[in-house]
């Protein structure tokens, strides 16, 4: 399959050990070694919100909270290329240009690209370009719900949805650098237009995302 994964910077940077980032590159291994193509979109985490924080006290607008995530996304994403070694392309890519030429027998890795959305937004872009079975949207949160978990205790998480009813939920959350939350509208909107199946799971445990693709997740299918 062509598979496009959306990798939480919450998940890389929760521990910045080589364990950590070797446990996800493992199971990528894993899936290249299976015959499935990959792209994959790392994303800020937590070197992105210090910086933002940071830069938001100073007086920075959005757009510009909106790089330092961008900028966060490709440092997160070179140790991941390091911890891939020959099974990934050395650089991290950044436009659908560069994403469809080495789309090949070779691991993509990427980060954001453009201020105004999440990477969320990049994976979905590149999920259309390479024309992918598969998003992965890997985060810490282990599906999508009505509302809240953290907030709402009556919160219903669901197994399936429509690209429609998705998109009713996000349109409810704050489009705004750092409060993209489980993904952008902008995102949800393109996998909608190209009737992409994507699939919301909890990536704290990395065999999770083998089980994405192998359709025995715990998470929540779009399509």
């Amino acid at each position: 399959m062509r598979i496009v994964i959306s990798l939480g910077g919450s998940l890389l940077t929760k521990e910045l050990t080589p364990e950590n980032f070797k446990k996800y590159a493992d199971i990528l291994k894993r899936l290249k070694k299976d015959g499935h193509k990959l792209v994959v979109v790392c994303g800020g985490g937590k070197v992105c919100r210090e910086y933002r924080d940071l830069a938001k006290e100073l007086g920075g607008d959005n757009i510009l909270l909106d790089w330092i995530g961008i900028e966060a996304s490709h440092l997160n994403a070179l140790p991941l290329i390091a911890a891939l070694g020959k099974d990934a392309h050395p650089i991290s890519f950044r436009t659908v240009q560069d994403v469809k030429k080495h789309f090949d027998d070779k691991i993509v890795v990427c980060g954001g690209n453009l201020p105004g959305c999440s990477t969320g937004y990049d994976a979905a872009l590149f999920a259309e370009a390479v024309k992918a079975d598969l998003l992965i949207k890997a985060s810490d949160i282990n599906g999508v719900y009505s509302a809240d978990p953290d907030k709402d205790p009556n919160a219903r998480k669901y197994s399936r949805l429509t690209h429609d009813e998705f998109l009713k939920i996000i349109e409810q959350n704050p489009q705004i650098p750092g409060e993209y939350r489980l993904f952008d509208l902008k995102a949800t909107r393109l996998i909608k237009k190209n009737k992409i199946k994507t699939i919301f799971i909890d990536g704290s445990n990395p065999e999770e995302i083998l089980r994405a693709v192998e359709g025995k997740h715990h998470g929540t299918v779009v399509e």
